[in-house]
């Protein structure tokens, strides 16, 4: 028998305003400093409500991992399926630079990678997403850069995703160090220097 679609839905609601209580609670206290107790009170619902539907606070940090990789590959997958793959992804490189200077956001994502560097099954959630993320934009830049007429080998198409993503994880830092930074310009600059990576010889 099939799932009941409304309780699917519910429960579907259900997780993620756990998810969106914890992100918020992480990202303010810490992720050891964020208690299921604490949570629990954000999402306006019990801790034996929590425990429903994560087993702790690991599994959670694993949902919103999880969560934003899926975004990540629905962006890839929409560039790949442009005409232009190469001017799809420099339009949306400002999304790109908009989203990692979120102040809020850079809070939250860098506060999971410091809890990966100290904590193993955390650091393997992490890195899972990251190996999945670089596949995709492995793909994508393989593709297009056969299309401009490159032949790359793996190693010139891997460190070419290990640029793009330093660059755009590297936006998260800059947000909380100089809150007051030019977006715009930014931007521009990067759309420029993606625009360059891509273009680049072997």
């Amino acid at each position: 028998m099939s799932a009941d679609p409304v309780e699917h839905t519910r429960a579907e609601a259900r997780r993620a305003q756990i998810l969106c209580a914890a992100a918020e609670c992480f990202r303010s206290s810490g992720f050891h400093g964020a208690s299921i107790a604490q949570i629990s009170k954000a999402a306006g619902m019990s801790a034996g409500h929590i425990y429903h539907y994560f087993e702790n606070k690991e599994a959670i940090i694993a949902a919103i991992v999880a969560r934003d990789l899926e975004n990540l590959l629905t962006l890839t997958a929409e560039i790949r399926s442009a005409r232009n793959v190469q001017e799809a992804m420099l339009e949306r490189v400002a999304e790109g630079v908009d989203d990692n200077l979120n102040p809020w956001m850079a809070g939250l994502k860098l506060e999971i990678v410091a809890e990966a560097s100290r904590n193993p099954r955390v650091a393997e959630i992490v890195r899972s997403a990251d190996r999945a993320c670089r596949d995709s934009l492995t793909l994508t830049l393989r593709d297009m850069r056969r299309a401009a007429g490159h032949e790359d080998d793996d190693a010139t198409i891997a460190a070419m995703v290990e640029v793009l993503a330093a660059m755009f994880e590297g936006l998260l830092s800059r947000s909380i160090r100089n809150p007051d930074l030019d977006r715009t310009a930014v931007m521009r600059r990067f759309q420029g220097a993606v625009r360059d990576l891509l273009n680049q010889t072997p």
